[in-house]
């Protein structure tokens, strides 16, 4: 079975509280506080796994959960870290918010992506201990670790596509230019989920081709398989558009090319102004003064593609058709990579877990900022980084907490309290 689309649910681990302890042994005469601080929470981070080509692996397991950080003890022990969770996805995954649609990371950039981070540790109350406050009988919560749901699509990498009707010759073309064994026979929809293959081209390069299963008209409706796996040819830099020139099971290749474009222009017009190079397969079965090769040619030649005549059966000009590929990849850009639709922002209130409540009270001339969110936001902040400090002041305008504070009353110069945490209004 191939599953290359699938919702799961991803929870780091919550940070350890600091413990409240005080030191006590014989004939050490007022100890102190020492209390130990808590663990970490462990990560979600997702990892690529180079063998792997389809999500099967989550279809009976969405839910991942990291171990929670242990809390603090006393004689100024920290607590355990929590073990961190790693998702094994195959190269090209987009991660996407499961609301929005939008994408989060694109697995084929890096090897490795922190999705949610483990919540820190609270601190012991030894850290609280000053030369007024000696016995300090409280300590600083652990933060709750980010979570969400999320959606994972698989979008391969390959440079190279192959496309068409069922039964025209895809998945024999590819076994023999490539060390890939798809399953073929003679009937429609042998190929259930695309085939991976390297081809060789000398010198030790080559490129990764995909055997995309076949399209039918109506496939960008959602009919026969075609529409399933459409999204696999989205970062393909080229396309090999075969068809079955002599028309073994009783259609018009002249027709089959423009159904198949039409079904391609449906699903994506930027996919359908993907460059193609028309393949011409089953030669082997036709005589070279049939009518259908100039045909061909001129439809070809209308669309502006070069062709290539081959036959997967006897081997004739597979060769040539490998180096026509490899000389067109040569002038094409890139594989295509997603960037992520997400603003450092938008990523940090989306991972607050709950709803986003905000509460705003004046006491003694302070206004006091407070909301289970913002106490886990906190916890991600170096107060002591100025990019870090004006990451939190951007994620505090976007959530409204500064117009919260203007309806309040407050004015410039006024004191904001969040969480100990204290700066002056300024407007």
């Amino acid at each position: 079975m191939f599953i290359d689309n699938i919702k799961i649910y991803v929870k780091a681990g919550d940070g350890g509280n600091g413990a409240v302890s005080f030191h006590r042994e014989k004939y050490v005469a007022a100890g102190g506080p020492d209390g130990g601080d808590g663990g970490r929470g462990g990560s979600i981070i997702f990892r690529i796994d180079k063998g792997a080509n389809t999500l099967l692996a989550f279809r009976y397991k969405r839910k991942f959960v990291a171990e929670n950080g242990e809390n603090g003890k006393g004689g100024k022990m920290h607590g355990k870290n929590g073990s961190d969770v790693i998702v094994l996805v195959p190269e090209g995954t987009l991660i996407k918010d499961v609301e929005t649609g939008k994408v989060i990371f694109d697995m084929a950039t890096a090897d490795e992506y922190v999705l949610c981070k483990g919540g820190r540790g609270g601190w012991g109350n030894r850290h609280f201990a000053t030369p007024t406050r000696q016995i300090p009988r409280f300590a600083k919560s652990g933060t709750k670790g980010e979570e969400r749901e999320v959606l994972l699509e698989l979008k391969m990498l390959a440079e190279v596509g192959l496309i068409g009707f069922p039964n025209v010759g895809k998945s024999s073309i590819l076994s023999e230019i490539s060390s890939a064994k798809p399953k073929i026979a003679n009937y429609h929809f042998t190929t259930l989920s695309p085939n991976l293959g390297v081809v060789s081209v000398g010198e030790g390069r080559g490129f990764l081709a995909a055997d995309i299963p076949g399209l039918i008209e109506g496939a960008s409706d959602g009919l026969g398989l075609g529409h399933a796996f459409l999204r696999h040819v989205d970062r393909c830099r080229l396309l090999l558009h075969v068809v079955d020139l002599a028309g073994t099971d009783g259609r018009d290749p002249i027709d089959d090319i423009d159904k198949i474009d039409t079904e391609l222009s449906r699903y994506s017009e930027n996919l359908s102004a993907r460059p193609q190079i028309m393949v011409a397969n089953k030669i082997d079965s036709l005589d070279r003064e049939d009518e259908i090769f100039e045909r061909f040619e001129e439809k070809c030649i209308a669309l502006g593609r070069p062709f290539v005549y081959v036959s997967a059966y006897t081997g004739e000009n597979l060769e040539e058709l490998v180096r026509v590929t490899a000389e067109k990849l040569k002038e094409l850009p890139p594989l295509t990579v997603y960037e992520a639709e997400y603003s450092p922002e938008e990523e940090a209130l989306k991972n607050s877990a709950g709803v986003r409540e905000t509460h705003i009270r004046k006491e003694n001339g302070k206004y006091f900022v407070e909301g289970e969110w913002l106490y886990n936001f906190m916890g991600q902040i170096n107060f002591s980084d100025y990019e870090s400090l004006s990451f939190f002041q951007r994620v505090l305008a976007k959530n409204g907490v500064f117009d919260m504070l203007r309806e309040a009353g407050i004015e410039e110069g006024d004191t904001v309290n969040i969480y100990d945490f204290e700066f002056e209004f300024v407007y």
